[in-house]
């Protein structure tokens, strides 16, 4: 893994929450998500918190983590689990990926996450895995087939993607994340892109999880 500035290892920790925590006064329900917003915000690392209440039945929250190396990661976990809060949550998906040139793309865009900016409401992750098949074309069939991909995706410049690898380090190839305001406009842009050649070279690409952004303390208060 390259050491430069601009390399992350991303990961996507989603949880459930133990129907034992709605028994907790809301007082102490509050004071244990400000201690959980205290130790993330204080870990050095960045991050996101986002909401799957009610749109899953796997999981009930996200957190999106950026890290120069995964033992930050881990240690910003393993304070989670020592908090209050922390000992009523459950892992139930986990993804790791890192940032990487893409070789497709010519003009290298700052990520979403890395960039800066504002969140839109909603991200979109979507791990997938590509067939043998692809890697086994010519590099330049590769290239004009992913040209028409990317071709489908400027249609939608009101979607931020966040790209990341997989490879070797968890069980797909590739991590997105779609970041838009209206989920519509990434469905219709999923719709276009089953159009396209690259969807035949796609041997696995679910779940696609919707998470709605929120912030740490009203996240953990909604729980119940």
């Amino acid at each position: 893994m390259s050491e430069d500035n601009d390399q992350y290892y991303f990961d996507f920790s989603f949880f459930k929450v133990d129907p034992k925590w709605r028994w907790m006064a809301d007082l102490a329900k509050e004071e244990s998500a400000k201690e959980v917003e205290n130790i993330i915000k204080n870990s050095g690392i960045m991050f996101r918190s986002y909401s799957n209440l009610g749109l899953r039945d796997d999981a009930d929250f996200m957190f999106w983590f950026a890290a120069k190396t995964v033992e930050e990661i881990q240690v910003v976990i393993e304070k989670l689990y020592k908090t209050v809060f922390g000992k009523y949550i459950i892992p139930s998906r986990t993804y790791l990926s890192c940032t990487r040139p893409s070789l497709y793309v010519q003009e290298q865009k700052a990520l979403g996450f890395l960039s800066g900016r504002k969140p839109k409401k909603h991200v979109i992750v979507y791990p997938f895995t590509k067939t043998r098949e692809w890697y086994l074309l010519p590099k330049e069939k590769r290239q004009e087939i992913m040209d028409e991909h990317i071709g489908v995706s400027k249609k939608y410049p009101q979607i931020i993607l966040n790209t990341t690898y997989s490879f070797g380090i968890h069980d797909e190839d590739f991590m997105l994340a779609f970041e838009v305001d209206d989920i519509r406009d990434f469905q219709d842009l999923i719709m276009d892109l089953r159009e396209t050649q690259v969807s035949s070279y796609v041997k696995n690409d679910i779940p696609m999880i919707v998470c709605v952004k929120k912030d740490i303390i009203p996240l953990i208060t909604s729980m119940g």
